[in-house]
């Protein structure tokens, strides 16, 4: 397996274990956060989908974001699965872009994000998004812990 191979494994793993946890929270719960300045559950789903696109864009523009303008908008939440199917095509473009580079890429490719004063290589940097995704879910976990529900099993 090479470099490219195990990064979309790795975001493919990360996903399928999100999904597995947001899946199993009941309806209920979806405003339900910790304090007032917290994401709720449903923002932070939201933020996830949403952030990986951004990150994307990210690439593309290699680290200037430019004007962007984000495909959610003032999009209404309706259910899981349809944040889910919204934010596929975006999903697939992001891999799509993935799987269409080399290794050589991964090292060649800067990403320069003067914002925030960070230079990565490309590598580095995928391997940065699907970090927030993996603490995000953690997140929520701790945020099903607390609120005293039973947590999805995605440890298999």
């Amino acid at each position: 397996m090479n470099s490219i191979e195990t990064i979309l494994l790795n975001f493919s793993e990360i996903r399928r274990r999100s999904i597995n946890l947001w899946s199993g929270i009941p309806e209920e719960y979806l405003n339900w956060k910790p304090d007032e300045e917290a994401f709720s559950i449903l923002e932070m789903i939201r933020h996830i989908l949403e952030g990986e696109h951004l990150f994307h864009k990210i690439i593309l523009n290699r680290g200037n974001l430019g004007d962007y303008k984000s495909p959610w908008g003032k999009l209404s939440y309706l259910d899981l699965n349809n944040e889910l199917d919204f934010s596929n095509k975006y999903r697939l473009d992001f891999l799509n872009m993935i799987k269409n580079l080399n290794e050589k890429d991964l090292e060649r490719i800067r990403i320069e994000r003067t914002e925030v004063n960070q230079s990565k290589k490309l590598g580095d940097y995928l391997n940065r998004i699907a970090y927030h995704e993996a603490v995000h879910t953690g997140q929520l976990l701790d945020y099903l812990r607390t609120i005293g529900i039973e947590r999805p099993l995605i440890w298999d």
